[in-house]
């Protein structure tokens, strides 16, 4: 299934009025855990101060996923989900009634991906996924509360019409699924998929946050919008220029 690949966000500390004691501020911490043959990035996300959490993208392998949030000692509050693929939410709804947590996202238009989810895991091989409805549909300018955590929610159509971004600014750090990858661009031959709105979401929206912008893909390693930007191939500075021309 592949090594969990452990990112700790470090907590900053201030400095307050010139006195020598100083004040943790809470953070934000997460665990990379790759789960189903399509080694989809699953993170286990939590608020160190509340070690409150949630699974961004519970794609498979819930005893696993379960396991690894009980190992930090984080109790799942909710889950998040970026997108109706088969692969980023073939474990939600055995998760969600298990823990008896909500599900927020994707973003509605993604309904008939959700819909089709035994009819995916049918076609894929995978093991049998249930269909569930979200407690909270996301839009553009949503807010997710986490422990004492905050994420933006950005709709980032293209590689599905209803799929969302969470974005947590003071950690400078966002969980993308298959919007952008390391090098590469989600693919937008699917139903329902676009190639313009995908540019436009990721140049737009995603780098409108900042080249110091890091974060975590549905697969592969992690990368930087300012990384992105520049090398790119797709969605580079130089490869629009280039389109535009």
């Amino acid at each position: 299934h592949g090594s969990a690949r452990t990112h700790v966000h470090p907590a900053p500390r201030l400095r307050h009025h010139g006195r020598r004691n100083w004040k943790r501020r809470m953070a934000l911490q997460y665990e990379i855990l790759p789960v189903t043959p399509f080694q989809q990035n699953c993170s286990l996300v939590w608020c160190d101060q509340t070690m409150r959490g949630t699974l961004v993208d519970a794609g498979g392998e819930p005893a696993r996923l379960l396991a690894a949030a009980a190992r930090r000692g984080v109790s799942i509050e909710k889950l998040l989900v970026t997108h109706g693929h088969l692969d980023h939410v073939g474990a939600v709804r055995e998760l969600a009634e298990q823990l008896k947590v909500p599900i927020e996202g994707p973003q509605v238009d993604d309904r008939f991906w959700i819909e089709q989810l035994a009819t995916q895991a049918q076609m894929f091989g995978f093991p049998a996924a249930r269909s569930f409805e979200p407690d909270r549909w996301l839009v553009q300018g949503d807010r997710v509360a986490l422990g004492q955590l905050e994420f933006d929610v950005l709709h980032c159509p293209g590689h599905t019409p209803g799929h969302v971004v969470f974005v947590h600014a003071p950690s400078q750090l966002a969980f993308v699924g298959d919007v952008i990858f390391h090098g590469s661009i989600g693919r937008t031959d699917f139903p329902r998929g676009n190639h313009g709105d995908l540019i436009r979401s990721i140049r737009q929206r995603l780098f409108a946050l900042g080249d110091g912008l890091r974060f975590v893909p549905g697969h592969g390693p992690m990368s930087s919008v300012g990384e992105e930007r520049r090398g790119n191939p797709f969605v580079s500075d130089a490869a629009v220029a280039r389109a535009n021309f």
